[in-house]
This record gives C-alpha cells, structure tokens and sequence, in this order.
C-alpha cells in the first residue's frame, strides 16, 4: 500500500473502482483500517457514508481463490496501532511501509505472488523508522539476495523508468550526483547493458535496440568536454556489441531521448538518474511506470511520489498505477 500518509491507499481503491476486471488479480498488502478509510476517499464520500467497495480480509494468502467478485482482497502486512495522520513523515508510516514491501517481497520470492506492484513510499519516513536503504529498489535487492543466500554485490539490479513512446534504464539509481559521476565505469555501464538485453529477451524481445547516453555535454566532443565516453563508456560499448547486443553511442544526451521518442531506439541507457528520469518524467508522469531489472521476480511501480498535499481529497489519479500493474501482469506473463 506505500506509506500509508500518501495517496498510496487512496490510488489502490481507486484503481478496484476504475477497473475491477483487473483488481481481481490483486492482493493488497497493507493495514485493512487504512484501506477501508481510503475507499471513502477514492469515491468522493464522506466517512459517514457507506464505503462504495467492498472488502474481504485474508488470514493467508492461499484464501484469495475464495474472495468474492467485486471485493477488495486485503491481507494485513503490518502492524499499525492506528491510521495514521496524512501528510506527516513519522516512523509508525514509514515502519508500516517497509512491513508490506517485506511482505510482498516474500510472496513473490516463495512463490505465492506472480508479480509486486508498490505503491509510493517516502524516504524520510523509511529513515524515521531506522530503515536504511534509500528506496524500493535497494530494499527488494536485499531481500531477493538474502533469500538466494547471496551477497547484493552478486545480484545487480537497474531501474527503468517508462511512459508512452520512451523507456530509459540507469546506470546508477539513488546516490549523490558525484556518486554517480563516479559510477559511470566500464563495468557499469557493460552491466547495465546485459540486464537491459536480458529484460527485454524475457520479454520477447531477441535484439532490442539499445542507446547509450553519454554523461558530458555532446557526449563529449572527442575529449574535449570530458574523457568519460573515451574512456569508460565506448570500451563498454564495444565489449557489448562484441556480446552480440545490439547497442549504439554514446549518443549526445540533449537529444538521444527525442530520437528514442521518435522510433530510432527501443530503450535508452541513462547515465545517472535525472538524466533518465526527467524526460520520462517530463512526457508521461501520469502513465509512467518504474520496472527494477535484475529481480528474480517481477517488480513495478507507479512513477510518482507520495502526494502527500493529495491525500484524503479523493483528487488523487490511479493511472499511473494503473499502468503499473498492467505492466506486472504483462511481464509476469512471459516468466
């Protein structure tokens, strides 16, 4: 469900209201008090009002074959005393978030899930609750390692950021920008276009059409504007193509993403996380989606945050979650 202080709740009664043929695939994992209170939300209605969704409460999971049609499926993932007030970072949203992605994760991992849609979560109230990694994607990569019994060094896993016409993968996710300066390396960036070539291979894709951003200004003019692309990301290039991956660049970043819109490429490796997100961002916030590559299940979001001025005013849109699980369920499909 996200943090429950957001829209997260909200958008999930949402989308069971927008498209119930669809939700009857979904689980929610979450606290069932916050959920029923955001169904009134979602509809408009004042808490005095009968709620305009109905609800079942599971005890395990394996009981969701017996939920009612029309009825949101509702798990209870964490342990909050009570709903907890909107708009407010504090510890008890942020503890609860991190219980339903402990949850959901597990699901997947043993099995019991085909695919984890999240909602958005907040990472101030994540470090609140003593949670010390920066996101979703950190957090699902320690948890799948540790199941496998693996250290995360051995399971690397990218973030890629979708919306209507364009697909962007990143070379390195939640980290200061001189972190990621830093991280624009041959190894990255090869890695990055392997997991990228073996995503798009599960999804049926046999040669997908990769990009490469550089990180300077024109990808930097022979040198002149910097020697990242001489020196780290051409060699990378090169090793890829020799691996029979079909990838171009470095391309000059002001314009690759446009060429990519356009149908030059299938998807377009991102140097840093701005670089990447802000174009998708800038063409389809509302339908973007946020897919982690590398995850031995599979894992989507919507592409956006919290919302925390939306929350409780039942204004809030389930499309880009929307698009999420459509995305989940497509790509949980092919596995």
């Amino acid at each position: 469900m996200g943090d429950p202080a957001g829209i997260g709740p909200e958008i999930i009664a949402q989308a069971f209201c927008e498209r119930p043929g669809l939700m009857r695939q979904v689980v929610v994992a979450g606290d069932v008090t916050t959920l029923r209170r955001a169904m009134w939300w979602a509809a408009g209605s004042s808490l005095q009002s009968v709620p305009p969704l109905m609800w079942a409460e599971l005890s395990e999971l394996r009981d969701f074959s017996q939920v009612p049609p029309g009825c949101v499926a509702i798990i209870q993932a964490c342990s909050l005393k009570q709903p907890v007030e909107l708009g407010r970072i504090s510890a008890d949203a942020g503890e609860a978030a991190a219980d339903c992605i402990r949850f959901a994760a597990q699901a997947a991992l043993s099995g019991q899930a085909r695919a984890v849609v999240t909602a958005p979560i907040h990472k101030e109230a994540l470090a609140a609750a003593g949670v010390t990694f920066p996101g979703h994607t950190e957090m699902l990569q320690s948890l799948a390692a540790t199941h496998q019994g693996i250290d995360v060094a051995e399971l690397p896993v990218r973030m890629m950021l979708s919306c209507p016409g364009l697909r962007t993968v990143l070379v390195s996710i939640h980290v200061s920008l001189q972190q990621a300066l830093n991280a624009v390396s041959k190894a990255q960036v090869l890695q990055t276009l392997r997991i990228t070539q073996a995503y798009f291979q599960l999804c049926g894709m046999a040669h997908p059409r990769i990009a490469v951003a550089g990180l300077n200004p024109h990808a930097g003019e022979g040198g002149l504007f910097g020697r990242e692309e001489i020196e780290e990301i051409v060699p990378a290039v090169a090793q890829a193509v020799a691996e029979g991956i079909d990838c171009t660049g470095p391309h000059a970043p002001d314009t690759v993403f446009m060429r990519a819109r356009q149908g030059a490429f299938d998807v377009v490796v991102a140097m840093y996380h701005d670089q990447g997100l802000i174009p998708v961002k800038l063409l389809g916030l509302e339908h973007g989606v946020n897919t982690t590559l590398g995850l031995p299940f599979v894992r989507t979001s919507p592409d956006h945050g919290t919302a925390f001025d939306l929350a409780g005013t039942g204004r809030a849109s389930a499309a880009s979650l929307l698009a999420a699980l459509d995305a989940a369920i497509s790509t949980s499909k092919c596995l």
